[in-house]
């Protein structure tokens, strides 16, 4: 079965956290570039074998492997299973794994804010550290923020926000890091996107859709779209992409 776009063909992919939401968007979308691709999880094993499926339907290889971002072991194991599972190379990576913690600022633990820069923080920067390795000229490197890092709406957000902020100074600079060898990085945020974690019909859903421009939730299939674009965009690097319906504006 052909791809319907082509433009990742012959690339390999790893999508972390990729069994659901817009994590196994974006593994669809680029298998249907053309990439054959690995993705993370860590509960989801059915859910992950069903996207190893829909990918092999596009006639495009696909793996799953067992991976908690927050174990340093595992974060950087997955880089190397990704590329040996598949050629032996690696030309994008999505670091798209995150976790949520939101609460009020003195509700919150120890236990919590280790846990979230973890998997937000460490786990992004260590895959990242492992992908840049193994990759050569025209490798991609693209991390899913949140919109929470332009703009903060309300309270209970200090410890996500800050953790994906993070990951702005940690995109800057890995494309300066890396420019010179050709490797590109870059931030998808996705403002309140509908998926089975916040749906666009949940109790929350109206107050965040009425903080954007559009006043509706993104798809999962719209971020996808941005992440396809940047694993495919040739001269754009350090760049924040708001995937967010204006949430910004």
């Amino acid at each position: 079965m052909t791809t319907t776009y082509g433009t990742l063909h012959g690339k390999v992919a790893l999508v972390t956290g990729g069994s659901r939401g817009i994590g196994a968007a974006t593994v669809l979308r680029l298998a249907r570039e053309g990439a054959d691709v690995a993705l993370t999880y860590v509960n989801g094993k059915e859910a992950a074998a069903d996207v190893v499926r829909r990918v092999e339907a596009l006639g495009r290889r696909a793996v799953a492997l067992r991976a908690d971002s927050a174990d340093p072991e595992e974060a950087v194991g997955a880089v190397a299973g990704a590329a040996d599972s598949l050629g032996g190379r690696l030309d994008v990576l999505v670091n798209n794994v995150g976790v949520g913690v939101l609460g009020p600022l003195e509700g919150l633990s120890l236990v919590d804010v280790d846990r979230v820069l973890a998997v937000n923080v460490r786990g992004v920067f260590l895959a990242s550290q492992a992908a840049a390795a193994v990759m050569g000229a025209g490798g991609r490197i693209i991390t899913i923020g949140t919109c929470m890092t332009q703009r903060v709406p309300g309270p209970g957000g200090t410890l996500y926000a800050m953790s994906k902020s993070a990951l702005v100074g940690l995109t800057k600079a890995l494309a300066r890091e890396l420019g010179g060898r050709g490797i590109t990085a870059n931030i998808v945020h996705p403002g309140p996107t509908d998926t089975d974690m916040n749906p666009a019909d949940g109790a929350y859903a109206a107050g965040q859709a009425a903080m954007t421009a559009l006043g509706r939730f993104g798809t999962v299939e719209e971020v996808a779209g941005a992440v396809a674009y940047l694993a495919g965009a040739e001269y754009v690097t350090g760049a924040e992409f708001a995937v967010d319906g204006g949430h910004a504006a």
